[in-house]
């Protein structure tokens, strides 16, 4: 499916309103993983598809959705996966994947590092995406951010964070940089292809998104 405009995709993970205000000016389609369905209709969300092996939707969802329903019965890949797969746009907005079951949690984000998209993912309290080669944002001095390294992580170069990521090797395991801090009016990273996560409150997804807009 091939879309000319940030999508949203909705997961069948906690969302709430605010969230759902919150992306509704930057996405210009929905697409629903499996049950995300019912999280549509919940929230009065036309869907243009409807993609999983529709082992969490219920018939009901189904049946008054006046979009697409692309069923994919093999289990090696989650329907977050299924989603990335065939999902062709410029940049995807997430509800739905974060929160609520941990293990649901942990293969989004594990999906998340192994996709060279352009994501992001909205919690309850923060956003996350996978750090680009170069990212560059004005925050607010003081605001927190936080990077977890999904794999051996070195040679990134930071500007504008109290504790500088320059210089560091991050590991599962090992060195994370949870908490971190902005002090600079614009914060610049550079991450030569990595598997670093890279988290900011969500009040800060318009700045994001502009980013990846650009």
């Amino acid at each position: 499916m091939n879309f000319a405009a940030p999508v949203l995709l909705i997961g069948n993970g906690p969302v709430d309103r605010g969230a759902v205000e919150l992306v509704r000016p930057f996405a210009e389609a929905a697409v629903a993983a499996d049950g995300g369905a019912g999280t549509a209709k919940r929230y009065g969300l036309e869907l243009a598809a409807v993609i999983g092996d529709m082992d969490s939707a219920t018939p009901e969802d189904l049946r008054d959705n006046d979009g697409k329903i692309i069923r994919i019965t093999e289990q090696q890949t989650t329907d977050f996966e299924k989603c990335l797969n065939i999902i062709n746009a410029p940049l995807i907005i997430g509800i739905g994947f974060l929160g609520g079951r941990l293990d649901h949690e942990l293969a989004a984000l594990n999906a998340l590092v192994k996709a060279d998209r352009n994501i992001v993912l909205i919690g309850g309290e923060d956003i996350v995406f996978r750090l680009p080669a170069y990212f560059e944002a004005p925050l607010p001095p003081g605001m927190r951010v936080s990077f977890f390294p999904m794999g051996v992580v070195s040679g990134v170069e930071s500007k504008g964070l109290e504790w500088e990521l320059n210089g560091l090797q991050m590991a599962p395991g090992g060195l994370i940089s949870s908490s971190n801090r902005v002090v600079g009016p614009v914060l610049q990273l550079q991450n030569p292809v990595q598997p670093l996560l890279c988290l900011l409150p969500r009040a800060q997804l318009a700045v994001t998104l502009k980013h990846f807009k650009s």
